[in-house]
């Protein structure tokens, strides 16, 4: 079972923590952290661009010389993409991008991107996290005085309205609600800083 040390805001060491084997102890599965940051790019795609057919065009609608005799290319219509004003031969249409992979696939994605951050010893658990009121320069502090580095994504089991204000300006940093962790922000990030509360609701759902 891997333990990591516990953390205060302070930077102080105060314990430490065991994490379940079955979420934070796994040998990480590299192609399926990759299918799944494949598949939740592709579910933000939006998938709108457009362009029109000969069918949609404006024009065509009579031969514009006749078939034979001028000693030009026979053409049946305006609309002709070959023309310019014509329409498009086989340019997008808007079109949905998004797929799902199985839970199971997606539950060992989740798992696996976990462990790689305990694995490179890039977790950092605090015991909490909490303002009196939103102050970016204490949430600088705070991930200064714990070591964090430059890009870290900060998660907490209740999403504090002032901890997520004090974090969101700061370059390289995002705050997270536990409930929305994925694995492209886990693998995006260097450091995943983690309160004690969203480390129990993390185990909870997918022990």
């Amino acid at each position: 079972m891997p333990k990591v040390a516990l953390y205060d805001m302070s930077g102080a060491q105060i314990g430490e923590l065991e994490l379940s084997d079955k979420v934070f102890g796994i040998e990480p599965n590299k192609a399926v952290m990759y299918d799944f940051v494949k598949m939740q790019l592709a579910n933000k795609r939006v998938g709108t661009s457009s362009t029109k057919t000969r069918a949609e065009v404006s024009g065509g609608g009579k031969k514009p010389w006749r078939q034979k005799g001028t000693g030009r290319a026979r053409v049946g219509s305006s609309r002709n993409p070959v023309w310019t004003g014509g329409g498009i031969a086989f340019g997008p249409k808007p079109r949905d991008y998004s797929y799902r992979l199985p839970r199971k696939v997606r539950r060992l994605a989740m798992k696996s991107a976990l462990s790689s951050k305990v694995v490179d010893n890039n977790i950092i658990v605090v015991d909490e996290l909490k303002f009196d009121e939103p102050k970016t320069k204490l949430m600088v502090a705070t991930l200064q005085s714990l070591n964090s580095g430059k890009k870290t994504l900060v998660v907490t089991a209740d999403g504090d309205s002032n901890v997520m204000k004090s974090a969101r300006n700061i370059p390289g940093v995002k705050p997270l609600r536990v409930d929305f962790i994925n694995v492209y922000d886990l693998l995006k990030y260097d450091t995943l800083l983690i309160t004690r509360d969203a480390v129990a609701r993390v185990e909870e759902v997918y022990a």
